[in-house]
């Protein structure tokens, strides 16, 4: 049988598809795609067979919001400084983060450039766009999320993006790091308040770019405005505000409020209390949230104690907890698949639903049709997992049908 036609047949587990779990399934692939999802152990002559052993069979995880991995970050420094010391962010620590994440069961993901300077952020995306075209990557990398510069310059809304890159945003500007990428930001976090947003917001929108409001302080009418441009996606809902709140007029309400506007928010047990994931849950249904992580460079290294740039340190704890040493939060490390458990435990709902919110929903928000759900003729990304004492365990990934990871 020739490459193109190499059949797999894994067996023996649990589907996990928009409609329900499949008991005894049997999941085809051929040649990197879904062929068939059907229940029981197909008689399938000369495939390939891998026994799934009563595992949970799942679409990859897609994370939408990653600013880097195992000490590579796609902007600023690195956990330890050590894109610094060797001259920046290369391919080479493109391919570092994408094998750390196949390991947790992402298969997809938006590398995450956050407010910085042009020239940094024109650099960087020319590094990623050269990237994205690496074979090896096996199309991990759809595009890319530019998250500010574009937000609001106010302390707390801000949250940790460097006030002296903060800018409104300029059209022409805009472009050049759009051709940098390739034409492929997908993504872009702005405030609706800045000068020249909703003009802003509605050329993205023309060019296919999903917008998202984020780090900003937008009234309801300004944030019902950015709607109307287009704007159709919250960023990291309930992060990236300030942390003392008007009760009534803040921009929480008005983005709950309004159903055209679909959220994401990070479900990694500490950036929300689980009250607030729960009205989330309530108000806006599974069908239109997208759980992200959000997560650093510091993701995938030990429990520590970490120097950051200005002087200061920040802990990460065994449970993927990361903190100024002097308190407060200092961004994720803490990969998707927790928030797939977190939000079962905090919401109640159930496993389909918390895999729809980490893969089908992000696919669907971002027009990434041939990806996201256990169906013939979708890109076999693929996890097998176990769910034991509320953690998500991943046994196997693969990506486009070809195994990049087993625990094994």
């Amino acid at each position: 049988m020739g490459s193109e036609n190499r059949l797999l047949k894994i067996y023996n587990g649990q589907a996990v598809t928009p409609s329900g779990i499949v008991k005894n399934a049997t999941v085809l692939v051929r040649s990197g795609v879904i062929e068939k999802v059907a229940e029981g152990n197909l008689n399938m002559p000369g495939a390939i067979e891998l026994d799934a052993k009563g595992h949970y069979i799942a679409p990859g995880l897609i994370d939408i919001q990653v600013n880097g991995c195992n000490s590579v970050s796609f902007c600023l420094e690195g956990a330890g400084d050590t894109l610094a010391s060797h001259g920046g962010l290369t391919v080479s620590d493109v391919k570092k983060v994408t094998e750390g994440l196949w390991k947790e069961g992402v298969t997809t993901y938006f590398p995450t450039l956050t407010t910085n300077s042009q020239k940094m952020l024109l650099k960087n995306f020319g590094i990623l766009a050269k990237a994205m075209g690496d074979p090896s990557l096996l199309g991990s990398i759809p595009g890319f999320h530019l998250e500010g510069p574009y937000i609001s310059a106010v302390d707390g809304y801000r949250g940790a993006h460097p006030i002296e890159h903060v800018r409104k945003p300029i059209w022409n500007e805009f472009l050049e790091l759009y051709k940098a990428s390739g034409e492929k930001i997908l993504l872009i976090t702005v405030a609706p308040e800045v000068e020249g947003a909703y003009e802003f917001i509605r050329k993205c929108t023309e060019l296919g770019i999903v917008v998202s409001l984020g780090h900003h302080n937008g009234t309801a009418g300004q944030i019902k405005q950015a709607i109307d441009h287009g704007a159709s996606l919250a960023t990291h809902l309930g992060n990236g505000c300030a942390n003392t709140l008007n009760r009534h007029l803040n921009p929480i309400w008005p983005q709950l409020a309004d159903d055209r506007l679909k959220i994401s928010f990070i479900a990694d047990g500490f950036h929300l209390p689980p009250e607030m994931i729960q009205v989330f849950y309530k108000t806006k249904g599974a069908e239109n949230i997208v759980i992200t992580s959000d997560i650093t460079s510091y993701t995938g290294l030990p429990a520590g104690t970490y120097k950051i740039k200005d002087g200061k340190t920040v802990e990460k704890t065994v449970d993927g907890n990361l903190r100024f040493s002097e308190g407060g939060l200092y961004g994720s490390a803490s990969p998707l698949r927790k928030g797939v458990a977190h939000i079962m435990k905090v919401s109640g709902c159930g496993l389909v639903n918390a895999i729809q919110m980490t893969t089908l929903n992000p696919a669907y928000v971002h027009n990434l049709n041939d990806r996201g759900v256990l169906e013939r003729g979708k890109r076999a990304d693929l996890i097998l997992f176990t769910m034991d004492n509320e953690r998500m365990l991943i046994q196997k990934t693969f990506v486009a049908g070809k195994e990049v990871y087993s625990n094994s």
